[in-house]
């Protein structure tokens, strides 16, 4: 118990947070939701012959898909429908729950906006990558893997995701080969991520408090207050100059803080008289 409270504060560090802590009130992204700039990896191919990112699912939270350019697919596992594949192009969108295993693959230079649910917290330690059984009851070995991105940057990152790919073509071929040995395995590694999120449901509920539910509250305030309304906080913006960050299934560009607008007005110069 005391080594899965390791790895997730350790996924805590190493992946990087949605929420915007500094962000003026309702604090964060509209709904409370993240978003994540995503450029899957296509430095080198998987050991799949693939240009994929990291096989992993979440305990409780959704995560969507808006494709911003190139092509690809993404690979969906659960237990009630097994293996489904979806193509990837420009302008379209795609959702799923938590408990459902999933690999991103470029076919050509894939960029997606990601959204997840619960003010993100699939970035915040709701995530784990399938690297299989062998390492799952290896938590030593499983914190090593975990850390590749943060000890060697991209090629770290790669080689994390190359340890993941080669477990998961085990369950690929059991998909092909075995379906009541895939339902069972994908069944264990559910069940372990599962069972170590419940350690953390303090951490998750005040997130999500602070988050979603916050904005909720929000929302319902100003409908109460019908028909007086005034805005009830300032209007906020990113840069875009977000710090990379190498995730589960590419390099990240995530919406981290917010600044007023109010902070971005120009500075009036005082007028030059003639001498």
């Amino acid at each position: 118990m005391r080594i899965h409270l390791i790895a997730l504060l350790m996924l805590s560090v190493l992946l990087t947070p949605a929420l915007a802590a500094d962000a003026p009130a309702p604090a964060g992204i509209i709904g409370g939701v993240g978003l994540t700039h995503l450029t899957v990896y296509d430095q080198r191919l998987a050991p799949d012959g693939l240009n994929s990112g990291s096989p992993h699912v979440h305990a409780i939270t959704d995560e969507a898909y808006y494709i911003l350019s190139g092509t690809g697919r993404v690979e969906l596992h659960d237990v009630e429908h097994g293996l489904r594949t979806v193509e990837l192009k420009p302008g379209q969108y795609l959702q799923f729950p938590p408990c459902t295993l999933h690999r991103i693959i470029s076919t050509d230079h894939l960029v997606i906006l990601a959204v997840m649910g619960n003010a993100g917290l699939a970035e915040r330690g709701d995530a784990r990558i399938y690297f299989g059984k062998a390492v799952d009851d290896n938590p030593d070995e499983f914190m090593r893997l975990v850390g590749l991105a943060k000890t060697k940057g991209l090629d770290g990152a790669l080689e994390r995701r190359d340890a993941a790919v080669k477990a998961y073509m085990g369950l690929m071929k059991l998909w092909e080969t075995d379906r009541k040995a895939y339902s069972a395995e994908l069944k264990r590694f559910t069940k372990v991520h599962l069972s170590a999120m419940e350690n953390i449901k303090p951490k998750f509920a005040d997130a999500v408090a602070q988050g979603p539910l916050h904005w909720g509250q929000v929302s319902q305030q100003r409908i109460e207050a019908l028909p007086d309304a005034k805005p009830d906080y300032d209007a906020a913006f990113h840069d875009g100059q977000a710090d990379l960050a190498y995730g589960m299934c590419g390099i990240l560009r995530p919406v981290l803080s917010l600044k007023p607008v109010s902070d971005t007005r120009p500075q009036i110069a005082a007028p030059v008289t003639e001498p």
